[in-house]
């Protein structure tokens, strides 16, 4: 969970500083590891895949709360690839392809799934 957190205040970080491609990727890093973290918290040993919708569907018992989330997760999971590749986008490169909006509304996702997986988290 700690990694989550990293990533979540290298988020606001980057956002502060401009960098909202930057804000959009570390926000899903953020929310994608503290889903791990729930899997890991569950016993799990290797947690593979970096869609943060397909980890939460994944927990098994389900996690209410975070289902709930599923909406942010899909969004974030938008972010992992053209907020990094020049090529991820057809029209725009990552520094043109992604505003404040995109960055405030990635880490209010992500800030939400973190809350809601530090409850089910041993790190939490």
């Amino acid at each position: 969970m700690d990694a989550a957190v990293d990533d979540l205040s290298h988020a606001r970080y980057a956002e502060e500083g401009g960098f909202h491609a930057h804000a959009c990727f570390s926000a899903q890093q953020a929310a994608e590891k503290a889903v791990k973290a729930v899997h890991y918290a569950r016993g799990a040993r290797a947690v593979l895949g970096h869609s943060v919708r397909n980890l939460i569907e994944r927990l098994d018992p389900r996690v209410p709360s975070l289902d709930e989330l599923l909406d942010d997760a899909r969004e974030l999971d938008l972010h992992y690839i053209p907020t990094r590749y020049p090529n991820g986008l057809e029209a725009w490169t990552p520094a043109t392809g992604f505003g404040p909006r995109q960055a405030a509304a990635a880490i209010a996702g992500a800030s939400a799934i973190l809350t809601a997986a530090r409850r089910h988290s041993s790190s939490g």
